[in-house]
C-alpha cells in the first residue's frame, strides 16, 4: 500500500477521498495513518550521514548500513559460495550464489532452492554423493554430475539422514528409523520406537473365576486357545519371514527420545531418554503480551526459572537391531560419576544455616553434551570399524566425558575426563575420530585455555597446540592429514585460521587478517571462506587459497557507511590492581581531544551482554548501534571505555571461572581499574564518569551503582538482569549453581540483593515481551527500590519488545533517555 501511494504521488487522505471516505471519521483516520506512515519513513530512512551524528541517524533502519551476507558456505564442487541476505524486519531471506572467480552474485528463484548446494548434508564413504534434507523432505544428489533425486515428498519431515556402509540410505521420522536398499530401491523399517507400554501378550486365566470362567463355557476357552495360536503364528512369522518389517520396540511410558543415532552398519540404535514430563517451561511460567492482536492481553509461554528448573538428566539405552534385544548402558564407566563434587559448596551453605553437612557417594545425573555452538552431535561414529564415542556432561556441570561405548555389553569406558571445579565450558566441545583409525580429536580447556588434544586408545592424550592463546572451530581436512582452526595467537582480539599436521604437530598459520574472522574450509581442501571484519569494517566474504592470496568476495557495506570517518577504538590493555591480568578495553577519544587541557572529560563507560562475550577486539562489533552511539558520544565531548572485564571470552579459563559463585564483584572491580586508568591515561574527571549496558552489561550496571555508589555518577540499565534466580538454569546454573543447593552465590551476586546501596540517578528500560530476562525482573527491583525509598530512578517500558529490540522507533526512544541522563549528569 505504502508503495503504491508513494509511487502515484497521491497521499493517504488524497487515496481516501477518491475512494468516497470523505466522511470526518475516515478523514480523520487517513491523517492520523499519513502523520505514522511519515514518522516511521523518518525513522527508517536511510541517514545521511554528516560532520555531526545524529541519535535519528545511527537508531535508524540499519538496512541503511548494508544488507551484509550472512550464513555463507561452500558449493559441493568449491567452485562457488552460497549465502543470504536479509533486511531488517523483512519476514524472509533471500539467498544467492556467487562464483570464487568473481562476478555478480545471482540471486535464487524458489523453485531452485532445493537444487541449490545445501549447507548441510552427509556423504556415503566414497564421497560420491551427497544426502540432505530440505523443508523436511530426504534429497540424493550425484556429486559427478550434479543429478538430484528426491526420495521422499511428505508432509511428516526427516529429521536426519545417514549413508550405510554398503552404500544403502538411512533416515529418520520422530523415533522411526527406515533405510532404502540402493541395489532394490526397497523401503525397509528399520526400527519403531515405541515410548509406551508393550501389549500384553495372550495371558493364559489366572484368577480363580477367571479358571472357573474358562473351565465351564466352552465358546471363552476356545477364544483364549484361537488367540493364543494366532499370537503364537505371528511369533514364529516374523522370525522365519524376511519379508516382514520387524517388531516394534516399547521402552515404557515415563520417558520421551531427546536423541538418536543409527550406527554405520545399520545394526544397532543408540538413544538418550529423558523423563516425559521434564519441559522447557512450567505451567505458571507466562509472559503477558499487553498489545495482543485481539485487543486482549495474551498469555505467552515462557522458560522456566533456574529456582524451578530441574533438569532430570538423560538415559541411554543401544538397540540391537539384529536380535532385537536392548540394553541399558550403565554409568559406572565414567570417572568420578557418584563423587560429591558440591560437597564443599552444601558444607558452606549448610554451615550458615546451622547445620551440617555430610557427603555421600551417589550417582550423578548426566545428560549428552549440550554445546552452545557446535552443529555436530554429541554421538561419534566411527565409520570403518563401527564404534562409537559419546560425548557426556554431569547437570551439575562440573564434569565432561568423552566415553567409548562396547556395544555387546552396554558399558561406557572414559577415554577422557575435563573436570573444572567452576564449570565446563559450554563451548570449545567439539571431538571426533580419525578416520579409519581407533584415535580421538577433541577441544578440551584443561591446561587453562582450550586447544586440540589427540588420544589414541590406552595412552595419555597429546596436545596438538599449546600456548596462552583460544583454539576454537576446529575442521579436520578432507584427507586428514590437517587439523584446521581458528585461534586469537597475535592478540586476544585478532583472530587468524591455522592448521596443523597430524602426524608431526608442525602448525602453520593461514592467513594474515588484523581483525576477526570465521572461516569454513573448502570442501576440496584448497582453499578457505572467511568472514571478516575490522573495526570500522563490517563483516564481509573474502576467498583465500591455501598459501595464496585473500581475495574480496562481496561488498555489501553501503557507501553511506563506508564515506564517514568512523573513529576506530583503540585496544588497550588497563592494568589490574585487583589480582588479575590486564583488563583488555576499547577505548574512544573525543574529537580534538587534547591530554593537556586544563578542563578534564567526561566519560562512559559502556558494559557488553552476555558476560562470556569478547568485545575489546580488532573487529568490527556486534554491537554496532552502539559503536555508532559512542562515536557519537565522542562528538559531544566524552572519553568512552569498552571493557571486556572478567568473565568475558577469549582470554581463557581462569578469566571465564573468576565471576564463579560471586558475578558482579571482580567485574566492577575492573570497572573501577578502568576510571582509574581513563583519569590518568585519557584526561578524564573521575568524578564525571557514568556506565550503561544491557542484560549482562544492565545486570553489572546495577552492581555498579549499588555496590560502589560513588564509582559512577549515573547509570541506564537496559534489559538488565536483577535476580539471577529469576533467570535461566542452563546460563546461571553454571556460574552460581542452583539456589536450593548454594543459595548464598546468589544473594551475593543479584542485584536486588544490593539495592539499598543506590545512591546515583539510575535509568531502567526493559522491553514487556523479553523472554529472555522477563520484565518481571526490572518489575521487583522497582518495587524494591520504591520500598527502600529511593527516589534516584527512573523507568522506561517498550511493550512491543523482546531481548533483542526490533523497531528503530524503541531504538532510538532508549538513546535518546540514555543520552539524556549522561548530558544531565556528567557535564
Amino acid at each position: 500500500m505504502t508503495g503504491l501511494i508513494r509511487n502515484s504521488g497521491l497521499s493517504l487522505i488524497a487515496i481516501a477521498i477518491l475512494g468516497g471516505c470523505a466522511n470526518s471519521e475516515s478523514l480523520v483516520a487517513a491523517q492520523k495513518q499519513e502523520k505514522h506512515t511519515k514518522v516511521q519513513a523518518e525513522l527508517t530512512a536511510p541517514p545521511k550521514v554528516g560532520a555531526d551524528l545524529t541519535l535519528n541517524q545511527i537508531m535508524a533502519n540499519p538496512d541503511w548500513m548494508g544488507i551484509l551476507a550472512k550464513g555463507a558456505y561452500w558449493s559441493d564442487d568449491s567452485q562457488s559460495i552460497y549465502f543470504a541476505r536479509q533486511a531488517h524486519g523483512a519476514p524472509i531471506k533471500n539467498h544467492y550464489r556467487q562464483n570464487v572467480s568473481g562476478g555478480e552474485a545471482t540471486q535464487l528463484k524458489l523453485e531452485q532452492l532445493h537444487g541449490a548446494d545445501q549447507e548441510s548434508g552427509v556423504f556415503d564413504k566414497n564421497k560420491n554423493r551427497k544426502a540432505y534434507i530440505y523443508q523436511g523432505n530426504l534429497f540424493v544428489k550425484e556429486l559427478a554430475t550434479g543429478q538430484i533425486i528426491q526420495l521422499t515428498r511428505q508432509n511428516d519431515n526427516v529429521d536426519g539422514v545417514r549413508f550405510l556402509t554398503n552404500g544403502d540410505i538411512a533416515f529418520w521420522q520422530g523415533s522411526t528409523v527406515y533405510r532404502i536398499h540402493q541395489d532394490s530401491g526397497m523401503f525397509e523399517q528399520l526400527a519403531s520406537i515405541k515410548m509406551d507400554v508393550k501389549p500384553k501378550a495372550v495371558e493364559a486365566p489366572a484368577s480363580y473365576i477367571a479358571k472357573q470362567q474358562h473351565r465351564l463355557i466352552q465358546y471363552v476357552a476356545m477364544q483364549q486357545a484361537n488367540a493364543k495360536k494366532r499370537e503364537e503364528y505371528g511369533n514364529e512369522l516374523s522370525k522365519l519371514d524376511p519379508t516382514i518389517a520387524a517388531k516394534a520396540w516399547y521402552l515404557g511410558d515415563k520417558e520421551k527420545v531427546s536423541d538418536l543415532s543409527l550406527s554405520p552398519d545399520g545394526n544397532f540404535v543408540l538413544l538418550s531418554l529423558i523423563d516425559k514430563d521434564y519441559s522447557w517451561r512450567s505451567e505458571h511460567d507466562i509472559m503477558p503480551n499487553y498489545l495482543g492482536k485481539d485487543g486482549y492481553v495474551d498469555a505467552v509461554p515462557a522458560r522456566a526459572r533456574v529456582a524451578e528448573d530441574n533438569p532430570p538428566g538423560e538415559r541411554l539405552v543401544l538397540l540391537d537391531l539384529q536380535n532385537h534385544s536392548s540394553t541399558d548402558i550403565t554409568i559406572e564407566g565414567l570417572e568420578g560419576f557418584d563423587e560429591d563434587v558440591l560437597a564443599e559448596v552444601k558444607s558452606e551453605n549448610a554451615k550458615l544455616a546451622g547445620e551440617t553437612y555430610k557427603s555421600e557417594r551417589t550417582p550423578r545425573k548426566i545428560q549428552l553434551m549440550q554445546d552452545w555452538g557446535w552443529s555436530q552431535s554429541a554421538i561419534q561414529w566411527q565409520e570403518s570399524a563401527n564404534r562409537v564415542a559419546i560425548m557426556l556432561e554431569a547437570v551439575d556441570n562440573k564434569d565432561r566425558w568423552i566415553a567409548t561405548l562396547d556395544l555387546k555389553k552396554g558399558a561406557m569406558k572414559t577415554q577422557h575426563r575435563l573436570h573444572d571445579e567452576a564449570w565446563v565450558n559450554y563451548n570449545f566441545n567439539q571431538f571426533g575420530w580419525l578416520p579409519d583409525t581407533n584415535n580421538l580429536y577433541y577441544l578440551s580447556e584443561e591446561t587453562g585455555y582450550s586447544h586440540i588434544y589427540i588420544k589414541q586408545e590406552g595412552k595419555q592424550p597429546e596436545p596438538l597446540t599449546q600456548g596462552k592463546f583460544v583454539v576454537s572451530d576446529i575442521t579436520l581436512g578432507p584427507k586428514a592429514q590437517f587439523i584446521y582452526y581458528k585461534a586469537n595467537k597475535q592478540h586476544p582480539g585478532i583472530d587468524n585460521v591455522y592448521r596443523v599436521s597430524v602426524k608431526t604437530g608442525k602448525d602453520e598459520q593461514l592467513t594474515q587478517w588484523d581483525g576477526q574472522l570465521d572461516y569454513t574450509l573448502s570442501p576440496d581442501g584448497n582453499s578457505l571462506l572467511l568472514s571478516a571484519s575490522r573495526r570500522t569494517e563490517p563483516e564481509e566474504l573474502y576467498i583465500q587459497p591455501i598459501g595464496g592470496a585473500i581475495k574480496k568476495l562481496t561488498s555489501y557495506t553501503s557507501d553511506a557507511f563506508k564515506e564517514y570517518q568512523w573513529q576506530a577504538p583503540e585496544v588497550v590493555a588497563v592494568p589490574s590492581t585487583h589480582g588479575a591480568d590486564d583488563v583488555y578495553a576499547r577505548v574512544y577519544l573525543p574529537q580534538g581531544y587534547d591530554e593537556s587541557r586544563s578542563e578534564k572529560y567526561p566519560a562512559v563507560i559502556f558494559n557488553h551482554g552476555a558476560g562470556y562475550l569478547q568485545n575489546a577486539h580488532y573487529g568490527f562489533s556486534g554491537y554496532f548501534r552502539e559503536f555508532m552511539f559512542h562515536n557519537l558520544l565522542t562528538q559531544k565531548g566524552y572519553v568512552v571505555l569498552d571493557m571486556d572485564y572478567r568473565g568475558s571470552k577469549g582470554y581463557g579459563r581462569d578469566w571465564r571461572t573468576a565471576v564463579y559463585r560471586n558475578m558482579g564483584h571482580p567485574e566492577v572491580e575492573d570497572l573501577k581499574d578502568g576510571v582509574s586508568w581513563m583519569a590518568a591515561n585519557a584526561n578524564v574527571d573521575a568524578g564525571k564518569v557514568g556506565t550503561y549496558g544491557g542484560s549482562y552489561g544492565g545486570f553489572l550496571t546495577f552492581m555498579a551503582l549499588f555496590t560502589e555508589p560513588e564509582l559512577f555518577q549515573a547509570g541506564a540499565a537496559l534489559r538488565p538482569v536483577t535476580d539471577w534466580a529469576h533467570y535461566n538454569a542452563p546460563y546461571t546454573s553454571n556460574i552460581l549453581n542452583t539456589p536450593d543447593v548454594d543459595g548464598i552465590a546468589y544473594e551475593r551476586s543479584s542485584p536486588i540483593e544490593h539495592a539499598q546501596g543506590l545512591q546515583k540517578p539510575l535509568l531502567i528500560m526493559s522491553g514487556v515481551l523479553d523472554d529472555n530476562v522477563f520484565f518481571q525482573d526490572s518489575v521487583r527491583l522497582v518495587q524494591r527500590l520504591i520500598e527502600l525509598e529511593k527516589p534516584m530512578f527512573e523507568t522506561a517500558i517498550y511493550p512491543v519488545e523482546p531481548h533483542g529490540f526490533k523497531q528503530p522507533s524503541s531504538w532510538l526512544d532508549e538513546y535518546r533517555r540514555i543520552y539524556k541522563l549522561f548530558e544531565q549528569e556528567l557535564k
